[in-house]
């Protein structure tokens, strides 16, 4: 019987879009965000789900019954997880590539709570997580993680993406990321300050009667700042790297994940 023009099937199909477009959006960086409203999250998942139902949604038929309902929200629950941790390794990579900046100029002390995640993070981390979003949405990477969401309705199913050997090993070999994209990014800064160490070494051998310490310090927080200008524009080629790669990351994730590969 139909209910106001929708046949069953139809509000189905249309509680199933709304599922994987909200449990996935409230899990994925910039989108879900502690930073903004719930109402606005929850308006925008309204919002996208009436705007995308039309051409990418699932049959009425694949909804579950009983317990079964329980299971798809935890395969709906691990793609979310998934698909955020994928692109979470490149802003942990410049949280820690930033870190390793920070104790190398002696901010290691210099500590601010992050907003957005709630952990705290030395100062340069901070700044370069926040310079590192904005070029990620300058780059459209929004849009990525959008399209992300898109490829899912085309290749899992509603609770369809479920924990094996074979996304385990694609995640730990995506992860690699993190820590070669970390010390590419603090690699100048590093590369700086070791031969600052290295001539402050020589002149107190050669002078022992200079405070080496006292004059250490802000010799290398000129330093460190200087070369860390020049980050920028390599952040901005990583990032624009990252995202090229990022479509088919998640193919690699979704292929692998889906139940019975």
């Amino acid at each position: 019987m139909a209910i106001f023009g929708f046949n069953p099937s139809d509000m189905l199909s249309l509680l199933l879009t709304f599922f994987r477009l909200s449990v996935v959006l409230f899990l994925l960086p910039f989108f879900g965000g502690n930073s903004i409203p719930k109402t606005i999250k929850a308006a925008l998942v309204i919002v996208l789900t009436l705007a995308v139902w039309p051409q990418l949604s699932f049959p009425g038929s694949l909804m579950p019954t009983g317990w079964n309902i329980v299971i798809m929200f935890i395969g709906e629950l691990i793609l979310g997880l998934v698909l955020g941790l994928i692109v979470n390794f490149l802003f942990a990579a410049v949280q820690l590539g930033g870190q390793i900046i920070g104790f190398q100029m002696g901010f290691a002390m210099v500590n601010v709570v992050d907003p957005i995640t709630g952990t705290s993070n030395a100062v340069s981390a901070h700044f370069l997580y926040m310079c590192t979003m904005l070029t990620f949405l300058v780059l459209n990477g929004h849009l990525y993680l959008l399209q992300a969401v898109g490829m899912s309705f085309e290749h899992i199913p509603p609770g369809g993406l479920l924990l094996n050997a074979h996304l385990a090993n694609s995640i730990f070999e995506f992860s690699n990321l993190m820590f070669t994209l970390a010390i590419k990014i603090a690699a100048p800064v590093m590369a700086s300050l070791f031969l600052v160490d290295l001539s402050l070494a020589l002149i107190s051998r050669v002078a022992p009667q200079m405070h080496v310490l006292i004059l250490g310090f802000p010799i290398k927080i000129t330093v460190g700042f200087f070369f860390l200008g020049f980050i920028f524009t390599l952040m901005s080629a990583y990032v624009g790297d990252f995202l090229q790669t990022l479509t088919t990351m998640y193919e690699t994730v979704m292929k692998y994940g889906l139940v019975g590969n």
